[in-house]
């Protein structure tokens, strides 16, 4: 749960709509999929949403998470699935 909300609040301060997406009022949900790798890196960004304006952004802000603590099991260092959506919202 502490690592969702760390997660939400570096979208938060990160999150920047793309000009043109808000000139053309794009808008929608933009799911990331991605690794967490045994050294906290983030790999294999893949991104699933309405536009590539949008998905472009999503990755941005992805890719700016700072290192990530590995996942563990045991005494070894695992690799961890993550998904998360972004709302590219118009209001």
């Amino acid at each position: 749960k502490c690592f969702q909300e760390q997660i939400t609040k570096h979208i938060k301060k990160n999150f920047r709509y793309p000009k043109v997406a808000l000139r053309k009022k794009i808008q929608g949900l933009v799911w990331i999929t991605c690794m967490i790798d045994i050294d906290g890196s983030i790999k294999g960004i893949r991104t699933r949403g309405p536009h590539p304006l949008l998905e472009k952004e999503a990755v941005r802000i992805v890719s700016l998470l700072p290192g990530i603590v590995p996942a563990r099991n045991g005494d070894e260092f695992v690799k961890v699935p993550f998904s998360i959506p972004i709302t590219f919202r118009l209001d």
